[in-house]
């Protein structure tokens, strides 16, 4: 497993950041400009509930000993990169919230890194609206109907989005 250097803050990514999905071109480009560094794969050490929400975006709730141990990379990022991150995230718009979260290595360490998950003021109701069955890693199979940020409706907001479908029924 890599290192992060002093002024690099850890980050467990679970979702569309990790390789393979649609926004980990962010990441190759922080990578490209030395402003992010894979460090390994991980999980967390605690259980989480690891959902989807609209358009199949991928969401970890802060309802630890619920769900699973979710499975993840992480990555060393500069604060240039964290700020970007946040950006996507939305976390100046209540989307997610960036908190600590305790991981482990492939080789059994334990060290704390950043995640961002489903804002508080929804993560409740996004756990039930999931039948409160959330899974261990966002692979392919649970990214199938994923839909783009500039794919979605543009008339209504992401909470608004996130309003509508916590608020529908579960459909088989």
């Amino acid at each position: 497993m890599g290192a992060a250097g002093k002024n690099q803050t850890p980050i467990f990514t679970y979702g569309t950041l990790k390789r393979g999905f649609s926004n980990h071109p962010l990441i190759q480009d922080m990578i490209r400009t030395n402003d992010a560094v894979f460090l390994g794969i991980v999980r967390t050490v605690d259980c989480y509930p690891l959902v989807c929400g609209p358009y199949r975006v991928p969401f970890l709730l802060n309802l630890p000993g619920s769900g699973k141990s979710v499975s993840g990379e992480l990555y060393a990022v500069s604060a240039a990169a964290l700020h970007r991150m946040d950006e996507l995230e939305g976390t100046s718009r209540s989307h997610y919230e960036r908190l600590p979260l305790e991981v482990q290595t492939e080789d059994g360490q334990t060290l704390w890194a950043q995640a961002y998950y489903a804002h508080r003021s929804y993560a409740a109701e996004l756990w039930k609206r999931n039948s409160e069955k959330g899974f261990c890693s966002y692979s392919e199979e649970e990214a199938k109907g994923y839909v783009k940020r500039k794919d979605r409706p543009q008339h209504l907001t992401f909470l608004e989005q996130i309003r509508t479908f916590v608020s529908s029924e579960v459909s088989d």
